[in-house]
């Protein structure tokens, strides 16, 4: 079976006053619903310079959690994501035009993650980021939706330019902007002493890949990997929110896939 054990952790940092992400999860009951349903984690991160940013990211969260739990057992995870959080967006952005006369912009990034068996579903849409830490080495396995990592895939900017481009943290796609998003779904195989990190901006843009995976895999306490992430992002930035949630994979159940329907490797 599938086991677990996990971190989370939001702070506004060291210069807002208030904290835009929101973070939520699923969590098995039993091991039945381990196999049913899964587990479930996901990071919001409400845009900045919009209105109602917190309440963006909020709703984002909840809607997913709710969606996520009340799914029929054995539900694709690619789909079940795609479909609740194209849901959610449609929920942020109606919140949006109803808030007042005129309306409100509000619009938030996600970044979700579903695991079952040994499988690990990541969805995303904006520049919140999912990293898997295996032995050491961290792999980024979402792309940020911005207008300069368009830039950099185009050719036209390089990375190193990009990573310090005024215009860095422009956004091509988020929730709430527009009636539907497009959202990118890919899934990927864990093994145990896997730990995927989700995380917002507030932790990935100050604190590189190799200093999370450096981080997590010296610690096996994961409540502690996440302090020690929090002090680096605000000692070397500070100036925005920063959420993480990190999940290591103790144990798996390896599975295949016959028309859909999941068996037992042995």
């Amino acid at each position: 079976m599938l086991t677990l054990d996990y971190a989370e952790l939001s702070h506004p940092g060291c210069v807002r006053s208030h904290n835009e992400d929101s973070f939520g999860s699923s969590v098995p009951a039993n091991p039945e619903k381990s196999r049913t349903h899964g587990w479930l984690f996901v990071v919001c991160d409400g845009v900045g310079g919009q209105d109602m940013g917190e309440v963006a990211s909020q709703r984002a969260v909840e809607h997913v959690v709710r969606g996520f739990r009340s799914a029929a057992p054995n539900e694709a995870h690619s789909l079940l994501l795609s479909r609740v959080i194209q849901q959610a967006n449609m929920d942020v952005y109606e919140t949006g035009r109803a808030a007042s006369p005129g309306g409100v912009k509000m619009a938030t990034t996600i970044v979700a993650c579903a695991l079952r068996f040994d499988r690990a579903v990541i969805a995303h849409v904006g520049d919140s980021r999912c990293f898997l830490v295996r032995r050491g080495h961290a792999e980024t396995l979402t792309r940020d939706h911005t207008v300069v990592n368009e830039q950099v895939r185009l050719g036209v900017m390089t990375a190193r330019e990009a990573a310090t481009a005024e215009n860095r943290h422009v956004l091509t796609r988020s929730l709430g902007n527009d009636l539907f998003v497009k959202v990118d779904v890919d899934e990927h195989q864990v093994i145990p002493g896997d730990v995927i990190v989700l995380c917002s901006d507030g932790l990935h843009g100050p604190v590189p890949a190799e200093d999370i995976a450096r981080t997590v895999s010296r610690n096996d306490d994961l409540s502690a990997a996440a302090q020690q992430l929090l002090e680096l992002a605000n000692e070397r930035d500070g100036g925005d929110n920063v959420t993480m949630q990190l999940i290591r994979v103790h144990a798996v159940e390896r599975i295949g896939m016959y028309r859909g329907r999941p068996y037992k490797l042995r």
